[in-house]
């Protein structure tokens, strides 16, 4: 950019080519921009420069000594990004953010102001010397530091990761008690608190409690040095898993470190952290999920494993993305204890749990889960397998990731970038004599093609797919180049499934729900009458949230014979859903009107996780 710029200045006449070659050689040497360093070599004036942009590109240039800057718009740009891209916010009118810039090709800087302020950005230009003495003025502090050069830069990315723990650890934000405990975690003013004392209960003897399997060996110069950084990591996982988390997720942003668990399938803020303390928690986060510490610009995938004392074995799916104040981080936690697999406790009413109990005792033939991302299919299969996992059949499983093993089961990993895709483990399975095969998920016509054949050819096959109902699943699978005698032939048995959050039974009171609304749910005339409603009014139990667990909603299709002969006929997902029905099949939101009958559940959940029939 500072070439183009350059270039831009020889071919108006305002430098020559061996000044230009003159700045761009201080700048490699110094850093600083190209034109800061042209001006302090004497070849152009501020004014000079300021006004050659501004008749070149159409840009008003302002004087920033006569603004007198509203507070409101300065908090809209931190101090840190002001210097960093050397721009100086000068008013908002409606929609639109003006600001002032010393470098107009600086279009990386438009665009995290853009994302940051979620308004549209007006480029004005000021002189550079200006922008220092306003952005000093106006935010505090001893003004712009001059940039590093590149190299020195790198040398600063790359630097201990030991160092820097070292120097977080002394931060003003939160202090370090004697005993290494951090007493003072949290400096932000958004979001809930985790109580000190009991977090420090909770972690007490972290270190010695918590075994991180196959852990790095630098990790144990980084035990010595950051202790309480390791102590507030295992606190956050250890009280995740005391709170029944699904995931963490540790967010960085521009002042703060955003700490929150998933329950019930609803993000919670549990902490704020201080910003200074992110690269070190990314850090000891990536030790232990064996990843690479210095490689922050990629997106990293890993696993940590932790031993609760001598029995209980915990495993964390950590996922690393780079963001624009840091990594972000996801880690879902997957424990064992806390796997429900058995088929009669998912919530399954009577009459469908029959049909999918008479499917899976079928020799041969194909069983589709369906449903979008988080609503359990992956414990719905592994409830169906762990049923029929018995000593006299050969089961084999394709997974992306494996992320509960169980003995008696033979568990593929799926590694597409080395060619082992579903498609590959399902030809190889069929070479190993299985009865059983179950399927992470069906992505693509080769899979499904597999699939089909496995299922005509004497094997039972489980398998997901992403489609909203079980009747949508055959126009699926149609359109993904499955013949319609194929499908006919080889699936048995459809399921859709969503997730809900249970009312809370210690704060369970009842909710007057108007009649006309409950017959606009479904539910008949005369039953929306007398029907008693439920929801939870919050306490301490459930954290005043009014739902404490999940149970899921089923909508089970069997194929039956006038299924199949609308499948070949080629008839439409609500044709197919219409007879279905009148057959016995139970939609998703009858399954919650039966939720909601029996207490289970609200009508506020039952709303939001399914369509009306």
């Amino acid at each position: 950019m500072a070439a183009k710029l350059g270039q831009i200045l020889i071919a108006s006449g305002v430098i020559t080519e061996e000044q230009l070659n003159e700045a761009l050689s201080v700048q490699k040497k110094k850093g600083g921009r190209l034109g800061a360093n042209l001006v302090k070599l004497g070849h152009v004036t501020e004014e000079q420069l300021v006004t050659f942009l501004s008749k070149q590109y159409g840009v008003s240039a302002i004087n920033l000594a006569d603004y007198k800057i509203d507070p409101a718009v300065l908090k809209l740009i931190p101090s840190e990004m002001a210097k960093k891209h050397m721009i100086m916010p000068v008013a908002r009118v409606g929609a639109t953010l003006t600001v002032a810039m010393a470098d107009p090709f600086n279009v990386f800087a438009v665009d995290d102001i853009k994302f940051m302020t979620g308004y549209n950005v007006e480029v004005v230009i000021a002189p550079e010397s200006a922008l220092m003495d306003a952005i000093a003025t106006s935010y505090g502090g001893r003004g712009v530091v001059a940039a590093k050069p590149q190299q020195q830069q790198q040398q600063q990315t790359q630097a201990s990761t030991v160092a820097t723990a070292a120097e977080i650890l002394q931060a003003k934000d939160y202090t370090v008690g004697e005993d290494g405990n951090i007493e003072d975690m949290l400096g932000a003013d958004e979001g809930p608190t985790v109580d000190v004392e009991e977090f420090d209960a909770v972690v007490g003897k972290a270190i010695g409690d918590v075994e991180v399997v196959e852990e790095k060996e630098d990790a144990e110069v980084i035990r010595e040095v950051a202790a309480p950084i390791i102590k507030l990591t295992n606190g956050i996982l250890l009280n995740a898993i005391k709170a029944g988390a699904s995931d963490i997720q540790i967010e960085p942003y521009e002042n703060s470190v955003r700490v929150r668990y998933r329950i019930d399938g609803e993000c919670r803020v549990i902490m704020n952290l201080p910003a200074k303390i992110k690269a070190a928690l990314t850090s000891r986060i990536k030790i232990m999920a064996r990843l690479d510490i210095s490689e922050k610009r990629l997106p990293q995938d890993g696993r940590i494993k932790l031993k609760l004392g001598k029995k209980k074995e915990v495993d964390f799916r950590v996922s690393t993305v780079p963001c624009l104040f840091g990594e972000r981080t996801n880690m879902r936690i997957l424990d064992k204890a806390n796997l429900q697999v058995d088929l009669t406790r998912l919530g399954i009413e009577e009459e469908p749990l029959k049909d999918l109990m008479a499917a899976l005792e079928k020799p041969n033939g194909m069983i589709l889960v369906t449903g979008p991302t988080g609503c359990g299919k992956t414990t719905t299969l592994y409830s169906a397998l762990n049923y029929l996992n018995k000593i006299g059949v050969n089961v084999s499983t394709a997974e992306d990731p494996v992320e509960y093993n169980f003995p008696g089961i033979n568990q593929v990993a799926v590694k597409e970038d080395i060619g082992l895709t579903f498609a590959a483990a399902l030809r190889s399975f069929l070479r190993q004599d299985p009865d059983i095969i179950m399927v992470g998920e069906i992505r693509d016509f080769e899979t499904a093609e597999i699939s089909v054949k496995a299922a005509l050819t004497g094997h039972l096959v489980l398998s997901t797919l992403h489609t909203n109902d079980a009747p949508g699943t055959i126009s699926r699978l149609l359109n993904m180049g499955i013949e319609p005698f194929l499908v006919a032939a080889s699936v048995i048995l459809i399921a859709s499934q969503r997730l809900v959050r249970k009312i809370c039974p210690q704060c369970k009171e009842e909710e007057k729900i108007p009649v006309p609304a409950l017959i606009k749910l479904g539910f008949p005339e005369e039953e929306a009458a007398s029907i008693k409603c439920l929801r939870g009014k919050g306490c301490p139990a459930c954290n005043n949230a009014g739902y404490r667990g999940r149970i899921g909603l089923y909508e089970i299709m069997p194929m039956k014979d006038e299924i199949k002969e609308l499948t070949l006929e080629g008839a439409s997902s609500d044709e197919i859903k219409k007879a279905a029905v009148r057959l016995g099949m139970r939609t998703l939101r009858m399954s919650g009107l039966v939720k909601i009958k029996d207490g289970t559940t609200s009508v506020e959940e039952i709303v939001r996780a399914t369509f009306g029939d």
